[in-house]
């Protein structure tokens, strides 16, 4: 090197403009959100639980309740805590449905949703319980309106998970009361698979798969007394039905 000349050290790298953009708005990293699907039968329909949004783009449309996992909550326990706070139902068991992250479901902000479902043997009353939504209702699931979000597509998964756990596990229990006749349990599968089910090979089949037991008392109705049945094991389990 000539004399006099000084020596500059090598320019260092500049992290391109998209590292630093992530680095320094971390509001462009996706949020986490849950959402909730709950399925009842109700006057020989299956139906699903629904609140009014109050606001924003989406005003007035239904959609499933849920909201935004905050940070040091487990998305589970959003779940809950969300379906109370907007339904007022409390004690639900739910089941992990799987994830919708597509960066233009939610028009506000990349929202990455956990979907959640599950069933209750009843209609529940419900209530809105805060102001962030304008009302809640049980809608028809084969009627379902235009929802917001994706929440369609997620109905569209609900119920195809659940046709597919009619099948394979004894998940009929969750939408049963206690005591039910054969007719009943029938009714259930045939309402939620859509198509008649023929009646003598059903009932051969749930009677030898031992699922049921005898509770010694009828239903009288209208109708010649059906005899009443219940689940001898209320949880999920394995067993091959349809």
């Amino acid at each position: 090197m000539p004399a006099g000349v000084a020596r500059t050290a090598p320019a260092r790298p500049r992290p391109s403009a998209r590292v630093d953009r992530q680095q320094e708005d971390p509001v462009r990293s996706p949020r986490v959100a849950v959402d909730v699907v709950i399925f009842t039968i109700d006057e020989g329909e299956l139906r699903a639980l629904l609140v009014q949004v109050n606001n924003g783009r989406f005003i007035g449309r239904w959609a499933f309740p849920g909201g935004i996992v905050p940070v040091g909550e487990a998305p589970e326990a959003a779940a809950i805590r969300e379906l109370q706070a907007q339904t007022g139902i409390k004690g639900v068991y739910l089941e992990q449905l799987r994830t919708f992250g597509d960066p233009g479901r939610d028009p506000k902000a990349h929202v990455v949703s956990i979907a959640y479902f599950a069933l209750i043997p009843a209609k529940a009353e419900t209530r809105p319980t805060c102001a962030k939504y304008a009302g809640v209702k049980w809608a028809s699931v084969k009627s379902l309106s235009r929802l917001a979000y994706d929440h369609n597509r997620i109905a569209d998964d609900a119920l195809s998970r659940l046709r597919a756990k009619l099948a394979y596990t004894n998940v009929a229990f969750s939408l049963l009361p206690t005591a039910f006749t054969l007719g009943e349990l029938q009714e259930v599968y045939e309402i939620i698979l859509g198509r008649k089910l023929d009646r003598r090979n059903f009932r051969k089949k749930i009677v030898a798969l031992g699922l049921l037991r005898a509770l010694g008392r009828q239903r009288r109705g209208p109708h010649r007394p059906a005899h009443l049945y219940g689940f001898r094991r209320r949880s999920l389990m394995n067993v091959q039905i349809l």
